[in-house]
């Protein structure tokens, strides 16, 4: 199975940059099953139904998120619906709205695809729960449901939303062999540490952002550069100008649902 993972899409014109490349992608790579961070989607914070079912037109199959899906409320109750394709991190406290993961049946592509995400502690909120055990406890789940890699599962991919490099690498190695992929997102900055790992979990830091080049992670880098200078709140503006689109490509061995090849993807300069 080929699983195309995309980075933070920021904005518009992150969501123009996935209409132009995308469906060609899909069919040009026999892309079986596309995942994309979507916390950003609603003018850099956020994300609305509107959006999400905009992304599925493009042929993205699940989204995830990370500290700012709640930015858009109308998004909270979707969230509870156990086929919306939107997960958010699974180690916010018990009772918050929402799933971590989800399952979903891609049998004419090759089987079904657990998605899970997860976010980090390092330099981010403090208020939730350890994304380790957090991990734990959902591939127990699975296997209690029945799902299992490379058995009833074609492949189980990780979104961690995550600022530390450390704190993503070490998730990556402690699920080192359980799942198809660790893949970071975040800091909207395409990492080029991308490696199969030793008992065949693909990994990479951060997947990048998929929106304006000339910018300061997808906003306008003059006011971020004020806020910086001055120390005052700013309001973030999106950038303008010509994009990038950031994403790694898993292609998962059939028998065991892990990594058998690898290929990160930076698309740039793109016009919209």
């Amino acid at each position: 199975m080929k699983i195309l993972l995309i980075g933070d899409v920021f904005a518009k014109p992150g969501r123009k940059t996935l209409a132009k490349v995308l469906p060609a992608l899909k069919n040009d790579r026999k892309i079986d099953f596309v995942v994309v961070n979507a916390e950003n989607l609603h003018h850099g914070k956020g994300v609305s139904d509107t959006m999400v079912r905009e992304l599925q037109s493009y042929g993205v199959d699940a989204f995830t998120g990370g500290n700012h899906i709640w930015k858009v409320a109308d998004i909270v109750p979707l969230l509870n619906q156990s086929d919306y394709p939107l997960i958010r991190p699974a180690n916010y406290p018990i009772g918050t709205p929402g799933r971590g993961y989800a399952v979903m049946d891609t049998a004419e592509k090759g089987g079904k695809v657990a998605v899970i995400n997860l976010m980090g502690r390092v330099y981010m909120p403090n208020h939730l729960d350890d994304p380790f055990r957090a991990a734990d406890v959902i591939l127990e789940k699975l296997k209690s449901d029945g799902l299992e890699l490379g058995k009833t599962l074609a492949a189980i991919v990780v979104d961690f939303h995550a600022e530390a490099g450390s704190e993503k690498m070490a998730l990556a190695h402690y699920l080192d062999g359980r799942v198809s992929a660790v893949c970071g997102t975040h800091t909207h900055v395409q990492t080029a540490d991308e490696q199969i790992l030793p008992a065949g979990t693909a990994y990479i830091s951060d997947l990048g952002m998929t929106g304006v080049i000339d910018s300061i992670i997808g906003v306008k880098k003059e006011i971020i550069i004020e806020g910086f200078l001055k120390q005052l709140p700013v309001r973030h503006e999106v950038g303008e100008g010509p994009t990038r689109f950031g994403a790694l490509l898993v292609e998962t061995n059939q028998a065991s649902g892990l990594a058998a090849k690898i290929e990160r993807i930076q698309i740039a300069p793109i016009g919209i």
